[in-house]
């Protein structure tokens, strides 16, 4: 997801020509939503306000930002800056996270083998401190503070992991002593410019586990991710001659490619008596970790999410016919299709970097290639490539594009949500991009879906009582144990406007909306799986 990003770019934008088809914009126009099927709910998208005597159900809909951390590519700014400016730094996000009504943010907290919090499993990340291994002065714990500032905000937190990459590109400082790469140098590849955890070799796999769950039982995160390296991205061969001359003025994707190097795991696989071709072995590898992640976490934590945003184009024998690119069923190994057939994960988060009129890989047909493999109704909520606005290429995207994308997964009715990459353009508000979400697809707050596989029992209704105030209607609330938010809809006149608010707060005021007090609320409660109590209403 963040290889360097401008060369992770060149490759995604290398996928395949560009061309715009009137067919591909009429995906956009699809009819009204139905109900959701196959147990996942339908999109609720409310206007802010509504008239009627009751409220609608309460909006519900996943928009999360990944906030990167590798190269410093969305925080912290610059590596060895002072915790008390990175703080700064992370209550800024949040607080605009929090203002365009997203409900989650995606932090990244091991870049490369490395963490951003202190672990007894890997060192300190150079992109925190400016030297690996290093320990913050003062000392704090970041990942602590990023969760329950965001709890604080109504935001749900999920950690993201790269599975197997150990050193990146972009890493300047030397390797801490206690790295992979040190304790376990068999496990570890030199790949081009990276080092990159064999995927081959089980003591990875099981430290990339071991170094999961470690976050999963110390922090109160809300969901586990990972993204898209699982093999690495391949390294193009350079200095060919005759046919493969040919083949260098081919697409990326087509080019010969230097093999990465697990050539002693693949043999002791093979003498072991194994018996599928090293392709094949080589998804296995990927295939058993996922197994292996989301049995562990749910094991320990039923109410976290597990997460899998893989590149966005499927396997060659199964895409869409006019869609053309790089496979990561062939190139990373990544056989995304089985892990959603076999329910190996809560939400898949495919990259759809394209826009919807880049007929090769349009947006709209390939979120319903994926939706297509969904069998276990699990969440798809796709991520959109938002960094991509006005961001100074020869075809950048407009904010009317990234509006549009999200226009599009609303008319699918088993489509409720996406993830923006990244959150540096909205807190830049490049284009005016923030300001236009805000406007056109963000006028209200939303509950994250629920997802009803996890557990669907309802937490016990709220406490209300109210009273008037200076400020406005403040509301005195009480809720059940294992409620998280209280989803608020509130009668101004004769207009309903929806809020929500996190569970730990005993009071919540809300304010006159342009001089009208509100006279009525209708209060639940909401559990961490996002099942929702029956309601309980006040009136003044």
């Amino acid at each position: 997801m963040v290889l360097a990003f401008n060369a992770k770019k060149r490759r995604i934008l290398a996928a395949g020509a560009a061309g715009a088809m009137a067919a591909f914009l009429a995906a956009c126009t699809s009819g009204p939503k139905r109900p959701g099927t196959a147990g996942v709910p339908a999109v609720s998208h409310e206007p802010p306000h509504y008239t009627g005597e009751q409220p609608p159900a309460a909006p519900r809909e996943f928009r999360a930002a990944w906030v990167s951390t590798v190269a410093n590519i969305d925080w912290p700014s610059r590596s060895n800056l002072p915790p008390a400016k990175q703080q700064a730094e992370a209550l800024a996000i949040l607080d605009r996270a929090r203002a365009l009504n997203l409900n989650a943010i995606v932090l990244q907290v091991r870049p490369s083998a490395d963490a951003i919090y202190p672990s007894p499993l890997e060192p300190w990340s150079e992109y925190l401190t400016g030297k690996q291994g290093k320990e913050p002065q003062p000392a704090w714990d970041p990942l602590q503070f990023w969760v329950a500032q965001a709890h604080a905000r109504g935001l749900e937190l999920h950690a993201w992991f790269n599975p197997y990459r150990a050193r990146h590109s972009a890493a300047r400082s030397p390797l801490a002593k206690e790295h992979i790469a040190n304790t376990n140098p068999q496990a570890v590849k030199k790949y081009g410019k990276y080092l990159w955890m064999d995927p081959g070799e089980e003591s990875a796999s099981r430290h990339t586990l071991d170094v999961i769950m470690d976050v999963v039982r110390r922090y109160d995160i809300d969901g586990v991710h990972i993204d898209d390296y699982f093999y690495p991205y391949p390294i193009e061969a350079t200095g060919a001659n005759g046919a493969e001359a040919a083949a260098l003025d081919a697409p990326s994707w087509q080019k010969p490619e230097v093999e990465f190097p697990d050539q002693a795991s693949w043999q002791r696989y093979v003498q072991g008596g194994g018996t599928l071709d090293r392709a094949g072995w080589r998804r296995q590898n990927v295939d058993r970790l996922i197994e292996a992640i989301y049995t562990a976490v749910h094991r320990e934590k039923a109410w976290v999410k597990f997460g899998i945003s893989p590149f966005g184009i499927g396997r060659p024998d199964r895409r869409p016919r006019g869609i053309a690119g790089f496979s990561q069923y062939d190139k990373l190994y990544a056989d995304a299709e089985l892990w959603l057939q076999k329910g190996w994960l809560d939400y898949l988060a495919p990259q759809l970097y394209w826009p919807i009129a880049q007929a090769p890989q349009s947006f709209p047909v390939l979120l319903d290639y994926w939706l297509a493999q969904n069998t276990h109704a699990r969440h798809v909520w796709p991520g959109i490539f938002t960094s991509k606005t006005a961001d100074g290429s020869s075809k950048p995207f407009s904010p009317d594009e990234i509006v549009r994308q999200i226009d599009v997964t609303r008319m699918r009715p088993t489509v409720n949500g996406h993830v923006h990459f990244s959150m540096a353009p909205l807190m830049q508000n490049r284009a005016g991009l923030a300001d236009k979400l805000k406007a056109n697809s963000y006028q209200s707050a939303a509950l994250v879906p629920a997802s009803p596989w996890l557990g669907d029992q309802a937490p016990a209704a709220p406490t209300v009582a109210l009273r008037r105030g200076a400020n406005g209607l403040t509301l005195g609330l009480g809720a059940p144990k294992n409620a998280t938010q209280y989803a608020i809809w509130a009668r101004y006149g004769d207009e309903w406007r929806f809020t929500v608010a996190p569970a730990n707060r005993n009071e919540v005021v809300l304010a006159d909306y342009d001089g009208v007090p509100a006279h009525t609320v209708v209060v639940t409660a909401v559990d961490r799986l996002g099942n929702e109590s029956a309601r309980a209403r006040a009136k003044l």
